[in-house]
This record gives structure tokens, C-alpha cells and sequence, in this order.
């Protein structure tokens, strides 16, 4: 392969000459974008949730009011922070039964709706015994609200710009934990202690909530959704309004008739589940197909080695991380530095969301961010065990604060953006709400396990080699990635099945051209038996002139 074929081949490359080929309509649809924001509005109460509750506790007036001190209760603290995550387990669970039924507009809403619940009795919780049952409440919303953000927004999105639509959800996370630290540092600051401090960090959201439900009566339900309940017409009208162009442009036809050819064959093979009548068809399908238990298996492992590799806890304990770096401070300076760092990864998640997920691909956006979070990592448990023995240079300690923030780079390129990607767009239509619903919910027991693990690990591992540990996962999920991992960027939701139906060891292999995957998808005799040939054939040309 010459120089030129090297830039020429390229993944950014091929994401460029996508970007200009595609149909301008379709790039900027106003409707398919605004629809895709709304989704990534999910994305607020996780992360509202974590940043304020990681902080409240230096509240004066949480403390006094629920008889809580951070020094004294931390048995107390710990129930606050963790409860939410059992609703979350359970709510992620829970949503599979709702989301195929009633449709990605209204399980939003019903979601929404339940956190604001939750977010209202804590509000106005009398006691610690009603501000438990709260915290459980808002995660029955939270959890299904992750499942249905990604899945909602990946189905809407056209093939080139699915993943940096999809990350848009992640980019809302953080910016909601940026915005949830520095209301709690705001409040801190400029209100006298009272209840009306935490009041208020629990009712803002509330309002944009109301708003978000709001618009949602004037945006688009996902058209794959409406073809899975038999609502055909209906899924061509939003298609043709997500898309800005009519029915028989060859790029909205081409995408129609690859809807309607891969739904016949998930419902011609397993029956019809859509309406929770065939649930035991969806599991079924779900742990006997070889190409869905190794979608299974990657997004569970990828939700896994997410919260092994350390971030989130590195998150949750920055504090007491910055303490064991030397570098303490009083309230008002550790609020003050947990939302600079919750700011530093909003910014680069915004990063990579424009100029990793989709331009640089998935499986090298994964490298780039797993090698930087590693070697962060090393650096942080070097420095941490010189530090102990006091010889650590004013240097070294400038270069570990900076390798907390280039740690928090690598997550937001490589393991935080991409399982949620993942997540999302692995599935076939059929599968994707009890899929999501799956992995979401070993995402919450991952979460809480690890997180409720890291004090014991900082003990226990004399603090350095926590981190030390937490490279040695980085490892183990790089030598993942390069063999377990396929090159997904580019290719449309329909067409993955080939990539997924060949063996595991071959999936580090990525498809030179788009065209080569459609026809191993053209070749399965499993597609639409109502379509004939020439139709088949007609369509699938026309795709292939589509990016």
C-alpha cells in the first residue's frame, strides 16, 4: 500500500468523504437533530444525581436537618450515595418490558416523570427513612433513562454520524455533573445553611425536566420502533421527517427497505414479540443466535472493564485521591476542584465526540483512550509511593495534577463514551430494548460494586497500587479490544450482522469497504421472503451509493 492509499484508506478519510457525500438534508435535518438532543437529555439525572450526592454531605444544612456529619456518618453517607444505584439496577431491568410497548417518546416521558418523583420526596423528605425511599425512587428513573438515551438516539441517527450523535448523550452526562458540582459549590458559598441549600439543588432540575417533556410532544418517535409494532406508514412519515427528504429519494428508500427486509427476518425467525407476547422468542433469540451472545458479551464486558479501569471511582474519591497526592484544601476548595475536574471531562468528552467516535472509529478511539488512561495510571501509583516516602520533586507533583486530568482524558475517549455507543447500536431491532435493558443493568452492578469496593482496594494496596490495578485492567481491556472488537463506524444497524455472525477471532479485522459488508448481508437468504430479487438488488445498489 502506497502513501497516498494510506490517508487515502484511512477511517478519517472515509468519515470525511461520507460527511461531504451525504445528502445535505440528512446532515442537518433540524428534526433529527433536535430529536437526538432531547434523547441526550437522559442523560441528566445519572449525572446530576452522582455530582451533587458525591458533595451534598458538606451541605450545613443537609447536615443539620437529616443529623448527618461527613467526619462522623460515613456508614450513613455511603447508604445515600449507593441507594440510588439499587433503583437503577432494577429500573435498567424493568425497561425492557416498557420500552417496545409503549414506544422511545413516551417511556422518556414515563421515565422523567418517575425521577422527578424522586427528586421532589427527597426534596421535601422529613426524615433520613424518607430520603432513603427517594433516593431508590429516582433510581427506577435513572436506570431506565441509560438504557433508553443511546437506543433512542441510534435509531434515529443516519449510518455517518450514528456515534457522534450517540455521544452526544455522554457529552450531556457530564456537562449535568459539571453544572449539578458547582450548584452545590454556588449554594455553599452564597446561601445561608438551611434546608433550602439542598432544596435547591434537588428542585432546579425539576423545571428543565418539565421543559424536556414539553418538547417532546413536538419531536419524532423512532421510526425502527414503529415498523417493529406494524405501524409501516407511520415509520415512512418519520423516516421522510428525520431525514428532510421524500420517501423515493434513493437514500431514504434505501433505508426503508433495509428496515422492512431486517425486521421480516428477526419476526419470520422468532415470532412476534413486539407487544410482550413473546418475550421467551426475544431471550431465545437472545442467548441461542452465536451472533447475539457475542453482542451480549461485548457490551457487558465493556460496561465491566469500564468501571475496572478505575475513572469513575477516580471520580467519586477525587478528593480523598487529591489528599493522598498532597494536595488537601477545606470545603470550599474540594468542591471547587471536583467541579474543575467534572468541567475538564465535559470538555474532553466534547472532544471526542467530534473528533474520535466516528472520525477516528471505534476500535482506535478505544486504543487512544485506554493506552493514555493506563499510563496515567502507572504515573499516579509511581508517584503516590514516592510521595509516601517523602521524595517526590515540586515537578513530579505538577505532573501528577496533570495526569489526573489526562487520566480523565483517555476514559472520555475510550471507556466512557464507547460502551454507551456500543450499547446502543450492536443490536438487532428486535433485541436492542432487552439488550440495552441487559447490559445497563450489569453497568449498575458494576458501578456499585466497584465503587463501594474502593476504599478497601486504597487500604488494602497501600493506596498506589490501587492505581497499579487499575492499569492492569487497562491492559487486560487493550488486549480486548484488539481481538474481541470489530470496526463498526460506517456500517448502517441492519448490516452488522455480518460482522457479528463471523467467528470472534477474526473480528480485529476491519471491513476495507462498506460494500463488502452489504453483500455478505445481500448473500443470507434469511431477508424479506415479500421482496423479490430484483427489488433486493435494487435497493441494496442504491445503498451502496449511500455513505
Amino acid at each position: 500500500m502506497g502513501l497516498k492509499e494510506v490517508f487515502t484508506d484511512s477511517t478519517l478519510a472515509r468519515y470525511t468523504k461520507a460527511m461531504r457525500e451525504a445528502p445535505r438534508e440528512i446532515i442537518f435535518s433540524r428534526k433529527m437533530l433536535l430529536s437526538a438532543a432531547l434523547y441526550a437529555m437522559s442523560g441528566v439525572p445519572i449525572t446530576w444525581d452522582q455530582g451533587s450526592s458525591s458533595v451534598m454531605t458538606n451541605l450545613p444544612g443537609f447536615q443539620d436537618h437529616f443529623n448527618i456529619a461527613s467526619g462522623r456518618d460515613a456508614a450513613t453517607i455511603r447508604e445515600f450515595v449507593s441507594l440510588v444505584y439499587v433503583g437503577c439496577g432494577v429500573g435498567a431491568a424493568l425497561s425492557f418490558f416498557v420500552n417496545d410497548r409503549i414506544g422511545r417518546l413516551w417511556s422518556f416521558r414515563l421515565y422523567m416523570v418517575i425521577w422527578v418523583l424522586g427528586q421532589l420526596i427527597a426534596t421535601f423528605a422529613p426524615n433520613l427513612g424518607t430520603l432513603y425511599a427517594a433516593r431508590i425512587v429516582c433510581g427506577l428513573g435513572i436506570g431506565p433513562l441509560t438504557v433508553l438515551g443511546t437506543m433512542a438516539i441510534v435509531e434515529i441517527a443516519p449510518t455517518a454520524m450514528r456515534g457522534l450523535l450517540a455521544s452526544w448523550f455522554s457529552v450531556i452526562m457530564l456537562l449535568s455533573l459539571f453544572v449539578s458540582t458547582f450548584t452545590v459549590y454556588g449554594v455553599y458559598e452564597h446561601m445561608a445553611p438551611s434546608r433550602l441549600q439542598y432544596q435547591v439543588v434537588w428542585f432546579a432540575p425539576c423545571l428543565f425536566v418539565a421543559v424536556c417533556i414539553g418538547c417532546s410532544f413536538f419531536l419524532c418517535e423512532s421510526p425502527r420502533w414503529l415498523f417493529l409494532v406494524d405501524r409501516a406508514e407511520e415509520g415512512v412519515r418519520t423516516i421522510e421527517e428525520l431525514r428532510g427528504l421524500p420517501r423515493d429519494h434513493p437514500a431514504v428508500h434505501a433505508e426503508i427497505t433495509e428496515i422492512r427486509m431486517s425486521i421480516a427476518q428477526e419476526k419470520g425467525s422468532f415470532g412476534d414479540g413486539s407487544n410482550g407476547a413473546g418475550i421467551l422468542s426475544i431471550l431465545r433469540e437472545a442467548f441461542t443466535v452465536p451472533a447475539n451472545l457475542r453482542r451480549i458479551q461485548q457490551s457487558i464486558v465493556a460496561y465491566g472493564l469500564a468501571q475496572l479501569s478505575g475513572a469513575n471511582s477516580v471520580t467519586s474519591y477525587l478528593v480523598p485521591i487529591l489528599s493522598l497526592m498532597g494536595i488537601g484544601g477545606d470545603t470550599s476548595r474540594s468542591l471547587f476542584l471536583s467541579g474543575m475536574y467534572s468541567m475538564a471531562k465535559f470538555f474532553f468528552c466534547l472532544i471526542a465526540s467530534f473528533f474520535f467516535i466516528d472520525a477516528l472509529g471505534r476500535r482506535k478511539s478505544l486504543f487512544v483512550g485506554i493506552i493514555t488512561q493506563m499510563l496515567s495510571d502507572i504515573y499516579l501509583g509511581v508517584y503516590i509511593k514516592y510521595n509516601q516516602q517523602g521524595d517526590v520533586s515540586a515537578a513530579a507533583s505538577q505532573g501528577a495534577i496533570a495526569a489526573i486530568f489526562i487520566h480523565g482524558f483517555g476514559y472520555a475517549v475510550g471507556l466512557l463514551i464507547l460502551p454507551y455507543v456500543f450499547g446502543g447500536e450492536l443490536w438487532p431491532n428486535r433485541l436492542r430494548s432487552f439488550g440495552s435493558a441487559l447490559s445497563q443493568t450489569f453497568h449498575w452492578l458494576f458501578y456499585y460494586g466497584v465503587n463501594a469496593a474502593m476504599p478497601n482496594i486504597l487500604s488494602n494496596m497501600d493506596n498506589w497500587g490501587a492505581f497499579i490495578f487499575f492499569a492492569g485492567w487497562c491492559f487486560i481491556a487493550l488486549v480486548y479490544v484488539f481481538l474481541m472488537v470489530p470496526e463498526i463506524a460506517g456500517l448502517s444497524m441492519e448490516e452488522m450482522d455480518a460482522i457479528f455472525s463471523g467467528p470472534w477471532f477474526t473480528a480485529w479485522r476491519t471491513p476495507a469497504k462498506k460494500h463488502a459488508v452489504v453483500d455478505a448481508v445481500s448473500a443470507s437468504p434469511s431477508r424479506d421472503s415479500n421482496l423479490d430479487e430484483p427489488d433486493k438488488l435494487k435497493a441494496l445498489s442504491e445503498e451502496r451509493a449511500i455513505p
